[in-house]
């Protein structure tokens, strides 16, 4: 009988709130070559000496928010999806998970697999829609681990799910029980891009050009903000939403020359136009984490209630959730 393993990879955290470990996290993190696709020489420059040190005290401040009893929500709730989805696959595989940034890492979960002399291994990074920059930065580490194995067992990669049914269902069931219905709009918040590494998914036509807002084309099935696009069709359809009721916006930016509209400015834009109560759903997280619990329903929550709003509403992530582990078995199936 052969031996079977499956490892999820969410992006990472600190392993305390401090300055000490935000500071180690974020030069790990933005050191990466594909999050900061720049020149060595130039992310070394940038990242080490300009946006690390301005950075690092605000981080660490946005962790504290984000830190509960039980620590990191990213780690937590990624430990506890490992043990539920080994209860429902029994010994037919063996899970573990991993973060591309932090604890536990992958090379650290790389080596446990080494070890274990599997005969197939299915890797699952975290992210609905691919990117780059987040799955695959993911399978470039995998890959550079896996090289160095005298035996190399079979490996597959499941690069995105932002269209498998069966996570369509179990995030358009979680919006569903917040009554959409009832609220002015539905804002579909997606993390953002630099523009350039999104103009790399189409290197033979301008990204202006490639209408990615309406259709998902055919020479850009890993473009991501096509796919961002294409989930919130795919959502809204299930959810029976009319385009009139929702919008579709990017946030987490570092600079004006990213993915827009920006979040921010949409609720804020929302506000002054008379929108009262918004729903806010964030599809390119399958997590709760600093983007959704800080970011959205605090910062942005305030900012929307200061230009006039009435209230905000962010929509729970999938978390550890029952429906979300089966879903995950049938995305691996």
């Amino acid at each position: 009988m052969s031996k079977k393993a499956i490892l999820l990879v969410n992006v990472g955290t600190p392993d305390k709130p401090d300055a000490k470990h935000v500071r180690k996290f974020l030069l790990q993190f933005l050191n990466d070559s594909r999050v900061i696709d720049l020149p060595w020489i130039v992310r070394k420059i940038l990242v080490n000496l300009i946006i690390v040190p301005f950075r690092v005290k605000k981080s660490t401040l946005l962790y504290k928010e984000l830190w509960t009893d039980k620590g990191s929500p990213l780690l937590y709730y990624l430990e506890s999806l490992v043990v539920k989805l080994q209860i429902k696959l029994k010994n037919e595989y063996t899970v573990m998970g991993a973060m591309s940034y932090g604890h536990p890492s992958l090379k650290e979960a790389m080596q446990k697999l080494k070890e274990g002399s599997f005969d197939e291994i299915t890797l699952l990074p975290l992210y609905p829609q691919y990117a780059s920059s987040t799955s695959g930065s993911v399978q470039d580490s995998i890959m550079s681990e896996i090289r160095k194995w005298e035996i190399i067992p079979k490996i597959r990669f499941i690069s995105q799910f932002y269209s498998h049914p069966s996570f369509i269902e179990v995030f358009a069931n979680k919006i569903k029980s917040y009554q959409p219905e009832k609220f002015d709009l539905v804002i579909f918040s997606y993390h953002g891009l630099p523009l350039r590494q999104v103009q790399k998914t189409h290197p033979n036509i301008g990204l202006e050009s490639c209408n990615c807002e309406n259709q998902l084309p055919e020479h850009g099935k890993y473009c991501y903000k096509a796919t961002c696009y294409e989930t919130t069709r795919l959502l809204a359809t299930k959810l029976n939403l009319s385009s009139e009721n929702y919008s579709i916006s990017f946030q987490s930016r570092l600079s004006n020359n990213w993915l827009t509209p920006f979040t921010d400015k949409t609720l804020v834009l929302a506000a002054q136009n008379g929108c009262k109560r918004i729903l806010v759903v964030a599809p390119s997280f399958v997590t709760d984490c600093l983007e959704t619990v800080v970011e959205i329903d605090k910062t942005f929550k305030n900012l929307f209630l200061l230009a006039g709003g009435e209230e905000l509403v962010l929509v729970e992530s999938l978390n550890d959730k029952e429906e979300w582990v089966e879903a995950i078995v049938e995305i691996l199936c």
